[in-house]
């Protein structure tokens, strides 16, 4: 995560990178003066060769929360990007 503030623009910018996750996956929602990027991974393969057979899972959550600055109009001032997507 890599947080950023420009003062002068009064805005904050928070980048996640979060590889292998698509944005179905991924929640962005702000709670309590915070804002909160949370998500779940879970994969699978599998390869069969000579014989043997090997398949891996892949599973987990996280949970990441950020505190807003003290007077931040949440309603109509936070505007969440996720890769391309803009989400108000």
């Amino acid at each position: 995560m890599d947080l950023h503030e420009d003062a002068d623009k009064n805005l904050v910018t928070a980048t996640f990178e979060l590889p292998g996750l698509s944005k179905d996956r991924v929640n962005i929602e702000v709670q309590n003066g915070n804002l909160v990027v949370s998500g779940e991974v879970s994969e699978s393969t599998e390869n069969s060769e000579h014989g043997y057979s090997v398949r891996e899972r892949r599973t987990g959550r996280f949970a990441r929360s950020v505190k807003l600055p003290d007077g931040t109009k949440v309603g109509c001032m936070v505007y969440l990007a996720l890769s391309r997507r803009i989400v108000s």
